[in-house]
């Protein structure tokens, strides 16, 4: 061993912070600087145009080639194709218009779903409702601008129903077969509190359509027309005051069982970036507007071409398809175990539309000079109001299972058969 006297005739110096095992400041400057400069260098490769064009590609990859449902694209530009031939192609546009609409559905699901990774779980299951029913607002704008009133009115009451029996029942079905040893657990609060909403709404809906065939308006035609708007603006109140509630004056009491667990899966889940999501949810936000025009206008065509009942149409096939994005996201999250976004999906975009949508629709109505409201005839409120109960019996035991999910599809059958057979009134019975 070499003392300290040696190593200073050999001409070695030793330095304190050697001895002490650190390294020098200069060192750690110079270690600094490469970190410094490595970083900044990420920062301009990220920047550069030639990176851009490789996340852009990246991102196209991902959300349009990687889903086999995206076969169906095609089918857009060909309804549009149909619309400006000559010759009675509405049926087909129809179809067409249909068919093209479920992949860009679905495809707006998946970038909510994305965008909701960087949002946690009670937003993301929020925004999963608000972007699953803009197919549903889209198409109820476009046919309000026409005046087709009753058409708004069952598309609308079809996607409540299909929300709370198809896809909640697929969802816990699908769950339940995932998880066959053991019920699924749910936050019960939130689904109580959302079955209130739902009650609330179908009072909303009930008294306009119990004041009118009672004959009991103080002005006939006019009376239900303005209890709508006055309960719609309630209506509107009472929801805006629910997100209030849920998300900032009682979030801890409503948030998601096993919250923490969903956070740590949610990075692995990421597979496009924050603002590659929002893009997307822009891009086939406005690509479903367009197709939603020519299927409005193909709607009553297609009605007497197919033989097909234009109740069941509006209740039935319109909202299949606008609910195709909850569908996959419900279904997804409940084999997942994630039951309560699955709720957040199912429950909350059918409260969404019960206390947001319709509302709001009446008032965009009454801005147009459209008599939209919330007489929906008896047969459409008694049917949703027993699918109210149904589905608040199911919840409140705040468990599910595949049986409960079998209930709810054969009850969605049965409705679904219902309005096959009903025979909407006239026009001018209705007013």
């Amino acid at each position: 061993m070499m003392g300290a006297a040696d190593k200073a005739e050999l001409g070695f110096e030793e330095d304190d912070d050697m001895v002490a095992g650190t390294a020098p400041p200069a060192m750690k400057m110079q270690s600094l600087d490469f970190e410094h400069i490595g970083s900044l260098a990420a920062v301009a490769e990220s920047l550069s145009p030639r990176s851009k064009w490789r996340m852009a590609l990246r991102s196209i990859r991902i959300v349009i080639f990687h889903a086999k449902i995206n076969v169906l694209l095609p089918f857009g530009p060909l309804a549009i194709t149909l619309h400006y031939l000559s010759g009675n192609h509405q049926g087909w546009v129809f179809l067409f218009s249909l068919v093209g609409i479920t992949p860009l559905a679905e495809r707006l699901g998946y970038a909510t779903e994305q965008l909701a990774c960087y949002t946690g779980p009670t937003i993301g299951g929020l925004l999963n409702a608000t972007f699953g029913n803009a197919t549903e607002m889209i198409i109820s704008i476009y046919a309000l601008k026409n005046g087709m009133i009753r058409v708004v009115q069952q598309s609308l009451l079809g996607s409540i129903l299909s929300n709370m029996l198809l896809v909640l029942g697929c969802a816990f079905f699908a769950g339940g077969l995932a998880h066959p040893n053991r019920d699924q657990v749910f936050n019960k609060a939130s689904a109580v509190v959302n079955s209130g909403l739902l009650l609330m709404a179908v009072l909303g809906l009930m008294f306009p359509a119990v004041l009118h065939f009672t004959h009991s308006e103080a002005h006939y035609g006019k009376s239900e027309v303005s209890l709508s708007r006055f309960s719609s603006c309630i209506m509107l109140v009472a929801y805006a005051s629910y997100l209030f509630f849920q998300l900032k004056s009682q979030r801890s009491l409503y948030s998601p069982i096993g919250e923490e667990e969903s956070t740590e899966d949610e990075e692995d889940e990421k597979e496009i970036t924050q603002g590659e999501a929002i893009s997307w949810l822009f891009v086939l936000t406005i690509w479903i507007s367009i197709l939603s025009g020519y299927l409005v206008d193909a709607i009553q065509g297609a009605s007497e071409s197919l033989n097909m009942p234009l109740a069941f149409i509006s209740v039935i096939l319109l909202p299949i398809v606008g609910n195709a994005a909850e569908h996959a996201s419900a279904i997804m999250f409940a084999m997942r175990n994630k039951l309560d976004i699955t709720l957040g999906v199912a429950i909350g975009s059918s409260t969404q539309i019960s206390m947001f949508v319709i509302p709001f629709c009446v008032v965009i109505g009454w801005m147009m000079g459209e008599e939209m409201d919330l007489n929906f005839q008896l047969f459409e409120t008694a049917t949703l109001f027993i699918t109210v109960l149904v589905v608040a019996f199911m919840l409140q035991e705040g468990t599910s299972n595949y049986f409960k999910g079998l209930m709810l599809i054969l009850c969605y059958l049965i409705v679904a058969a219902s309005f096959f057979v009903h025979v909407d009134p006239k026009s001018s019975d209705n007013k």
